[in-house]
């Protein structure tokens, strides 16, 4: 998909990946004549119901609980208009301007299917912001996750209809201003346009796109990073022995297992302790496969959820003729939060036995390796505080755990009286899992200083890139100082994925 750099909405297939690579610009995502036609089509049927007088609900009835409350044919645009500016309740501090193109995206995708009545010209009106660079402004709460991300969407689309705020040019400035600096009017939405593209959960979507991505590559570096404690710790490679995993052959397991003991070939420093009377490791070096890949597991099954959701129609009522629409609850939030949920969990485990192997590498029970990751103590405190900052962070993680999706309150006056809260359960997942970057910073920081009182026995190969790396921008410590800008480096080396890059490129000198 990169290499044509092309998507045509509503037909091709759309993954976490794409979506990001349309969203930051890399893939540019358009309307096939196809597909154009279809929506078209799609419209005209929602014109014609509207005045036909058939009561369909959304096109000429009220909404929740005010679905029997018939609107007359005159009145069915003001209706959708009503929807957007009613519906943006959202409050608190605006979404990353990242996740709000991505809503766009979604959105798009969603609509472009052909089964939502919506109008070309409002899907051309969205690819505009896309093109243009001005990205609606999204507060952050408001979504129960159930009868679609209600207020989030109204808010996101409020720029079709001339209201709300957009960040331009790297500044927040009113719809009124962008569209008059460039010649445009206000849309004017048709029959049930607003409320398609308020129904629909690409709040929460959008929210898991960027869980699936930051949290593969967190499950990537979480492998580096612990191999390189376990050469700093002179741990056992036996634990990773391909036979072991056979036996119990959890895929996700077996995988990282593989991964360990590649990262581990050609080191200097396994093979200097292989007769030591040491017969068995603590469990956060032990029992890495068995913790890591059960995250991993839990990765791949939001990444499956996610990529359904990306590409299903989400919105009620659904249109599929004149004499078909169906009012369903395709909008409902729970297929994603459950896992949503469940990938919060498998990061903060990451998180918590990372932040195992950063105390155990600060006991002094490894030969050679300094208590406190440091030769001169007492005078000096060493890497002990460091590990206090890991400690609440992993602490901070379990009481965000909580899964969202065991709540439900009703709203609408009972209409709509099981919602998901997945809104909740995603933004809840991007906390945790941007605290477990920081603890895996941590731990590299706290590795490779171990690593550095084995030279000159080097780790293996691969780890012996990543740890020249890290020392080209950390130096090793052997007297107090502050320790928050290393801190900084290496969380941010863990956080743009320049680890993970290191390891990728040094693992293809291996053959």
């Amino acid at each position: 998909m990169s290499e044509q750099q092309i998507f045509n909405y509503g037909t091709d297939h759309l993954t976490a990946n794409i979506a990001l690579a349309i969203s930051n610009g890399e893939i540019k995502g358009m309307l096939s004549p196809e597909i154009r036609d279809k929506v078209i089509e799609s419209s005209k049927v929602v014109e014609r119901i509207a005045l036909s007088g058939k009561p369909v609900y959304g096109i000429n009835t009220g909404f929740g609980p005010l679905c029997t409350s018939m609107i007359s044919a005159a009145d069915t645009r003001k209706l959708q208009e009503n929807i957007l500016k009613s519906h943006a309740v959202g409050v608190g501090e605006p979404i990353d301007t990242e996740i709000s193109r991505l809503m766009l995206v979604l959105k798009l995708q969603s609509l472009a299917q052909g089964y939502s009545g919506i109008r070309i010209e409002t899907l051309d009106r969205m690819i505009w912001f896309l093109e243009v660079g001005a990205t609606p402004v999204v507060p952050k709460q408001g979504s129960v996750g159930a009868s679609g991300d209600l207020a989030p969407l109204s808010h996101l689309f409020l720029p079709l209809i001339g209201l709300g705020k957009v960040h331009y040019n790297g500044e927040m400035i009113s719809t009124e201003k962008l569209l008059k600096d460039h010649d445009l009017d206000a849309l004017q939405l048709g029959p049930k346009e607003g409320l398609a593209l308020i129904n629909g959960t690409q709040f929460i979507a959008a929210h898991a796109v960027k869980v699936v991505s930051r949290l593969e590559n967190v499950l990537q570096a979480a492998d580096i990073i612990s191999a390189m404690m376990i050469e700093g710790l002179m741990g056992s490679e036996k634990p990773f022995h391909p036979k072991l995993h056979q036996l119990r052959p959890y895929p996700a397991n077996i995988a990282v297992a593989a991964q360990i003991s590649k990262f581990l070939q050609r080191s200097e420093i396994m093979p200097s302790h292989q007769d030591c009377a040491k017969v068995q490791d603590p469990y956060s070096l032990r029992c890495i496969p068995q913790v890591h890949g059960a995250s991993r597991t839990a990765w791949l099954h939001l990444k499956e959820a996610v990529e359904i959701e990306l590409n299903s129609v989400t919105d009620n009522p659904v249109i599929f003729n004149d004499e078909l629409t169906i009012s369903g609850g395709n909008f409902h939030g729970q297929p994603l939060a459950l896992p949503l949920d469940y990938a919060c969990l498998a990061a903060s485990e990451i998180g918590n036995i990372s932040d195992r192997r950063i105390y155990l590498s600060l006991e002094g029970n490894t030969p050679g390796v300094p208590k406190l990751l440091m030769r001169e103590t007492g005078l000096n405190s060493g890497f002990m505080i460091v590990q206090y900052t890991s400690a609440a962070l992993a602490s901070e993680n379990k009481g965000l755990c909580f899964p969202a999706s065991a709540d439900s309150i009703p709203t609408s006056l009972g209409q709509e009286d099981h919602v998901s809260m997945g809104s909740i359960g995603a933004r809840k997942a991007l906390q945790v899992i941007e605290n477990v970057e920081k603890i895996l910073g941590i731990e590299l920081f706290c590795a490779a200083q171990a690593v550095d009182y084995h030279a000159p026995l080097k780790p293996g190969k691969i780890l012996t890139a990543v740890h020249n790396f890290v020392r080209t921008e950390i130096d090793h410590i052997e007297e107090d100082q502050i320790m928050y800008n290393s801190m900084e480096t290496a969380i941010n080396l863990v956080k743009s994925g320049k680890v993970v890059s290191v390891a990728k490129e040094a693992e293809k000198t291996l053959h």
